[in-house]
């Protein structure tokens, strides 16, 4: 468009519209920030007038078992969240606590399962998610291995105490890292001994199958996975005096405006884990009965052991605190935290939130 020339003709219409114009883009202004709120979440319906009203609880895909799977198929949590005005978001999948850490930063995911240790490494440096779950430990001689020190089946390191000078891979500041320094404790292996190589859970599968570490902290499915490929366990997290249990933790945000959506989806998970305790094969193979995300055989059979006997997820309390302090302790001993985490600055009770 030309410029505007200042034309004693031209100054005058143009000073006929100013007012009109003035106007529309007022208009066109509100109408923006109308839609900017509503993409954000704003308005009386996402919490402006409305209370926790609106909300988002934003899960990462939970794959083709367990519990969240199968609350996923049947829309459970759609119809729950609705009567606490608030709805819920299927995201992308990751292997682990750790490896969603960057969806938590971005927002695109605010509710994530893991265990202690992951989260107070992300809490030594982001202060924005708490703890609003815990699952106790299942115990007994029959209780299933779930995590474990893994060598190739040929390797000469036979304990603990034989990896000295060896590279070890497990995810920094996570449940890996944890296990190995409680394992070196316990046999006297001072740790700045055994190299500690920080990977991800499919870093770490990698390295461990092309002979690139001595030893791998497999953890979640990495475990069984391995184990089937032929690799032999040093040590699990039922030989050490483990004090970091499963949690699930959410955004400050989402647990401010609306603890009840929360409490809602942890009142949905509370009661899937029961019934997948009762009638675990009904919560498996979810979604498809075949290919790479469906299990049989061996690995079917060792996900419905565990799920007879997992121990169902709780609020989060006080007391809560010891497990918190007792990880935290190990991580501040040999300098993977930079900071003190105080059990009351990261644990959120629900039962006792004010929206």
């Amino acid at each position: 468009m030309p410029p505007f020339h200042p034309t004693l003709k031209g100054h005058i219409t143009m000073s006929r519209f100013r007012p009109r114009l003035r106007l529309a883009a007022a208009a066109t202004a509100t109408a923006l920030l109308g839609l900017t709120a509503a993409a954000c979440g704003g308005s009386a319906e996402a919490g402006g007038s409305g209370g926790g009203s609106g909300v988002v609880l934003k899960l990462k895909d939970p794959g083709n078992e367990g519990p969240l799977a199968y609350a996923k198929r049947e829309g459970i949590l759609e119809k729950r969240l609705k009567s606490v005005g608030a709805r819920v978001e299927w995201g992308g999948s990751y292997a682990s606590f750790t490896a969603t850490i960057d969806a938590v930063r971005s927002g695109s995911v605010n509710v994530l399962e893991g265990a202690i240790s992951p989260a107070l490494g992300y809490l030594a440096n982001s202060r924005n998610i708490k703890i609003f779950s815990f699952t106790d430990p299942v115990t007994g001689a029959d209780a299933p291995r779930e995590d474990g020190l893994v060598v190739p089946a040929g390797s000469p390191v036979k304990s603990v105490r034989d990896l000295v000078g060896k590279q070890v891979a497990v995810n920094k500041g996570g449940r890996g890292e944890y296990l190995l320094l409680l394992a070196l404790e316990k046999e006297g292996v001072p740790v700045d001994k055994v190299k500690r190589v920080y990977l991800n859970p499919v870093q770490g599968a990698s390295a461990f199958a092309t002979g690139k570490v001595d030893a791998w902290w497999a953890i979640v499915q990495a475990y069984p996975e391995v184990v089937a490929k032929g690799a032999r366990t040093l040590v699990t997290s039922r030989d050490l005096p483990d004090k970091d249990l499963n949690i699930w933790a959410a955004r400050n945000e989402l647990l401010d405006r609306n603890p009840k959506a929360v409490q809602a989806f942890l009142d949905v998970l509370r009661e899937l884990t029961e019934q997948e305790k009762r009638d675990p094969a009904k919560f498996q193979n979810v979604f498809l009965q075949k290919g790479p995300s469906a299990v049989s055989g061996p690995r079917l059979a060792d996900n419905i052991a565990k799920a007879r006997v997992q121990n169902v997820p709780r609020n989060a309390g006080g007391d809560d605190g010891q497990y918190v302090s007792a990880v935290s302790g190990v991580f501040r001993k040999h300098g993977v935290l930079p900071v003190d985490i105080r059990p009351q600055d990261v644990i959120f009770d629900l039962r006792t939130a004010k929206p």
